[in-house]
């Protein structure tokens, strides 16, 4: 299950990722917000990631105007591992590198076609398991 998580800015662009989920019939938990009435992204960033770092959802999307603010709320979790990305190289990577569980975008940096290009392969891409990989997220950890 995916934990999903917006403000205001960032609610047309999850509700494209719902679509994206749903056409691959992929579950998903949608924590909020709920419309563009102006909102604060950590009511919803956190008990995203609440639940991936409880195992109740494998990885977690979380989604506002930059990516930055929301990402920051997500990482205060212990257990996250939230990457912010604009490309699909940082999120192939953060995946193999990182075991990154929780991938941020900024909806007004990343158009549409774009961050459906970035979910779709942070979603589909394992952890290498190299060990020099295994030692550093520990080191995280």
């Amino acid at each position: 299950m995916i934990a999903l998580a917006s403000d205001h800015g960032g609610y047309d662009l999850k509700c494209q990722v719902i679509r994206y989920l749903e056409e691959k019939g992929m579950a998903y938990r949608d924590f909020g917000c709920y419309g563009k009435e102006s909102c604060d992204y950590p009511d919803f960033a956190k008990p995203a990631a609440e639940a991936v770092a409880s195992g109740e959802c494998e990885k977690g999307v979380v989604i506002c105007t930059t990516g930055i603010g929301i990402s920051i709320v997500a990482n205060k979790v212990k257990g996250i591992r939230c990457a912010l990305c604009g490309d699909v190289v940082s999120a192939r990577l953060t995946r193999e590198h990182n075991d990154a569980n929780m991938l941020a975008m900024g909806a007004g940096i990343v158009g549409p076609n774009l961050a459906m290009g970035i979910l779709e392969t942070f979603l589909n891409t394992p952890f290498s398991g190299e060990e020099k990989h295994v030692r550093r997220v520990g080191k995280i950890q």
